[in-house]
């Protein structure tokens, strides 16, 4: 991969198929995804991501928010939903459908994250 293709910051290669679904702005959207998506698809991200996880806040941890690039804005979104996900699959496990019937009638309006 070329560092113009890259759409995550050097090192996290194995991120880059979840960018396109987990890499959301905002948190009722990360929410929604969360929602929408199958056990399969939460654990193959959770998966993915879980021996990233503190190596990426790490990284994202040196700069101001306001001074990140794009590959460390959605290395920034990816973490974001990988807390998501990994509430679902690590505490939650096969309860998860019933709480995002729960988490349909939320409606999220603003978090500090967004």
């Amino acid at each position: 991969m070329s560092l113009t293709e890259r759409q995550l910051p050097a090192g996290f290669d194995a991120l880059e198929p979840f960018v396109e679904t987990w890499a959301i702005s905002g948190t009722a959207a990360r929410a929604q995804r969360r929602n929408e998506s199958s056990p399969e698809e939460r654990i193959a991200f959770y998966e993915a991501f879980k021996d990233l996880a503190e190596r990426a806040l790490t990284q994202l941890d040196e700069k101001p928010l306001e001074r990140l690039d794009d590959q460390e804005r959605r290395l920034r979104d990816l973490l974001l939903s990988f807390a998501h996900v990994a509430l679902a699959v690590e505490l939650q496990g096969d309860a998860e459908p019933e709480h995002a019937k729960l988490r349909q009638e939320l409606r999220i309006t603003h978090a500090p994250a967004d």
